[in-house]
Formats: C-alpha cells, structure tokens, sequence
C-alpha cells in the first residue's frame, strides 16, 4: 500500500514560485500515477496536475497549464509539482493522491490521498 506525504507549501506573493513534493512510500509507489489536486476555501477539490508512473503522459488542468510542471524521481519515491507565476486564485489546500488506471483526472479515480499541505498567495 502506498502512503503519499505532501510538503513544500506556504504564503507567497502573486508572481513568486513554489515546489510541492509528494513523498511516498512502499515499493510499489513507482507502478502508479501520481496526481496533485487542489482545494480552495468553499469550493470543490479540482484536478491540477497528473504524472505517468515513468514519468512521461504528463497533463495539466487549462488553469496551470504552462505555469506549472509535474515531474517525479521514482529513485527519491517522490513526485513534484514547480509552481510558477503563482497568482491569489492559486490558493488552496494541494493533494496528491495515486492513481487507479487509465489517464485519472477526477477526483474519484484516485485513491491514497496525503493530508494536503496549504498554498496561499497573496496579492
């Protein structure tokens, strides 16, 4: 069974860059795909970012697209996710949780999810 830790979040300023990390463990954490999914105050957890288990079939939401890259060092068991260009409506709680098959891009179709770390930037 995998167990997925995130950290890297904090308070950063519109403009400014972040790194999540997704730590995982159990030797089977490099079979799966690993996707980040983020929660804003009162609203629904969304897709973000999503990362095949060798590290390619990489895909984005159009809301990060082009200011954000997921990638992963299956050596580390760890999956990241460089934030770039952050902006206020970026804010949120950032999951990442395993994948059950196929290209998963909701929320259902992951499983094994971290406890979140908190993203918050300000304007």
């Amino acid at each position: 069974q995998v167990q997925l830790v995130e950290s890297g979040g904090g308070l950063v300023q519109a403009g400014d860059s972040l790194r999540l990390s997704c730590a995982g463990s159990g030797v089977s954490f490099s079979w799966y795909t690993i996707g980040w999914f983020r929660q804003a105050p009162g609203k629904e957890r969304e897709f973000v970012a999503r990362i095949g288990a060798n590290g390619g079939r990489t895909y984005y939401s159009d809301s990060v697209k082009g200011r954000f890259t997921i990638s992963r060092d299956n050596a580390r068991n760890t999956v990241y996710l460089q934030m770039n260009s952050l902006n206020p409506e970026d804010t949120g709680v950032y999951y990442c949780a395993r994948g059950t098959g196929g290209t998963p891009v909701k929320e259902k179709e992951y499983n094994s999810w971290g406890q979140g770390t908190q993203v918050t930037v300000s304007s």
